[in-house]
């Protein structure tokens, strides 16, 4: 089992977590609750691979369903401890949204696209399961508002591409971009860092 599978493992769940925990908040059923989280979890991915012309990811491997469950069972057992690992949590998904950057970003290359839409659909993976899950339960998209989320991951594809420009390549080049997309993520929610409102 690699560092890379446990990672991506550990992003999955919490970004299930996070869509479960404020489907809970609405009110939902385990099953809203479920699709909420999968949602959650695997929308960036999906969005990505159907403009890739791909087979969406969860569909070659029915571990994101089996993790997603698992999500669910530990807000239904621990759902009043949750609270207090809001911290842990954030982590998770802070550790999610590089290694989704990455992932995005390798894949859209691979499929011999210019680096700018490899930036894009970086992003996309990242954050944009985040957008489903505030449609779902009918809140306003985080990423629409002030803090900062589908920006850092453009900030890990700018030093994607410096890295590599730079001779940098593989497992290296991969944890440098997360670092610098969890870094930024880090940064800015402690030092309340916010882009400027439009007025």
């Amino acid at each position: 089992m690699s560092v890379y599978f446990v990672l991506e493992m550990l992003g999955t769940l919490a970004f299930a977590i996070s869509g479960i925990r404020l489907a809970s908040a609405k009110r939902f059923d385990w099953f809203g609750a479920y699709v909420v989280g999968f949602t959650t979890a695997i929308g960036g991915g999906t969005l990505r691979d159907l403009m890739l012309s791909q087979t969406p990811f969860w569909m070659l491997d029915s571990v994101y369903l089996v993790v997603t469950a698992i999500a669910l069972g530990i807000v239904i057992l621990f759902g009043r401890y949750l609270i207090r690992l809001n911290n842990t949590f954030f982590i998770f998904d802070a550790i999610g949204l590089g290694l989704f950057t990455v992932v995005g970003i390798e894949k859209t290359l691979a499929a011999d696209f210019p680096f700018w839409v490899a930036v894009i659909m970086g992003a996309m993976t990242g954050a944009a399961g985040g957008v489903l899950r505030d449609i779902l339960i009918n809140e306003e998209p985080l990423i629409f508002r002030k803090e900062i989320y589908a920006l850092a991951c453009v900030f890990g594809g700018v030093v994607f591409w410096i890295c590599r420009e730079a001779g940098m390549e593989g497992a290296s080049l991969q944890i440098v971009t997360a670092l610098a997309v969890i870094a930024a993520r880090v940064v800015s929610v402690r030092f309340g860092l916010k882009l400027p409102t439009l007025k």
